[in-house]
């Protein structure tokens, strides 16, 4: 079985993650969803709700998993059993910082490294947008990818 990790989604459920993991599922048998545990990371929700939330969009698709992780990437890779690490990329700078840690991934684990770009529509949108707008009780259904619902 193929299977591929999506690591370090600290807010997953914004629109373009959903994509990647569409266009993962075209290649790879599995993709677990890894939710970053990191507690001095700034997020809207806690660890539980985004486990949750993530669950509930994805609980019709056997092919997908959702956890909770709290070590190096490439040690999830490994507990996972996920032969291809994918990573989300939005902007130039994104694909510079993650194209230097697939190097190093690759160099300390023999795990490989993609890179997916979202859509161009959504390159501006990042998860620190939404998490404002959310703080600040503004509507983000049109962040989220469709039939995702979030309520406090």
């Amino acid at each position: 079985m193929r299977r591929a990790i999506f690591p370090g989604t600290f807010d997953p459920f914004t629109i373009g993650h959903a994509s990647i993991v569409e266009r993962t599922l075209t290649f790879m048998d599995e993709v677990v969803i890894g939710i970053g545990v990191n507690e001095n990371k700034n997020t809207y929700f806690d660890v539980e709700r985004r486990l949750e939330m993530m669950q509930e969009y994805y609980k019709d698709n056997p092919r997908v998993q959702v956890m909770a992780y709290d070590c190096l990437t490439i040690d999830f890779a490994r507990q996972v059993d996920a032969q291809l690490i994918v990573r989300g990329i939005r902007t130039v700078k994104d694909f510079e910082y993650e194209e230097t840690n697939a190097d190093i991934n690759r160099k300390l684990s023999g795990v490989e490294t993609i890179l997916l770009f979202t859509e161009p529509e959504l390159t501006c949108i990042s998860s620190t947008i939404v998490r404002e707008l959310l703080t600040y009780g503004k509507d983000v259904s049109q962040f989220l990818p469709k039939g995702m619902k979030i309520s406090d």
